[in-house]
This record gives structure tokens, C-alpha cells and sequence, in this order.
């Protein structure tokens, strides 16, 4: 199981740093643009890193404070999460 976990934090990481890179590239070129709420989503299912590394090396979203503050605390309550569950085990 925590292998699949690995694959899909991956895999989700990445997508979602290409997303806010196309998105970035659309806006330059006034096309149709991937909606903030998608962006967003992206992020809080797993994609929080790749979304900030995506903000910073594309420059893209940094000056809108959902992203700017969004973003962050969504990769603080997914480590949170985590380090919940590493510290209760399977008590659940």
C-alpha cells in the first residue's frame, strides 16, 4: 500500500506542476485559461509540492493571496496528516 502511495504522490506532484506550467503559458498567450478552482484541487489532493514548485519556477500565481496563502497551508495540513498517521500507526 505505501508503495502506491509513493507512485501516486509522484505521479500527482508532477502532473500538477506541468498543469500550473501550461496554465502559465496559456495566460501569456490570452488563451483559455485551467480554472483556479482546478488548480487548487490539484493541490489538495496530493499535488501541494509540485503546485509550489510550479507557483515558483513558472512564477505563476504567486501575487494571488489563495495561492500565495492556500497553497502553503494545504501542503502544512497534508504533512500534519501524515505525521499524524506515522505517530497512531493502524489505531485508526
Amino acid at each position: 500500500m505505501g508503495t502506491i502511495l509513493i507512485y501516486y504522490l509522484v505521479a500527482i506532484n508532477v502532473v500538477t506542476f506541468f498543469v500550473y506550467g501550461i496554465d502559465k503559458w496559456k495566460a501569456k498567450r490570452s488563451r483559455w485559461r485551467i480554472p483556479e478552482a482546478a488548480l487548487l484541487m490539484l493541490a489538495a489532493i496530493g499535488g501541494s509540492v509540485g503546485a509550489l514548485l510550479g507557483m515558483y519556477v513558472w512564477h505563476h500565481k504567486t501575487l494571488h493571496k489563495k495561492f500565495k496563502y492556500g497553497v502553503p497551508l494545504i501542503l502544512i495540513a497534508q504533512v500534519a496528516v501524515v505525521v499524524w498517521i506515522m505517530i497512531n500507526g493502524h489505531k485508526v
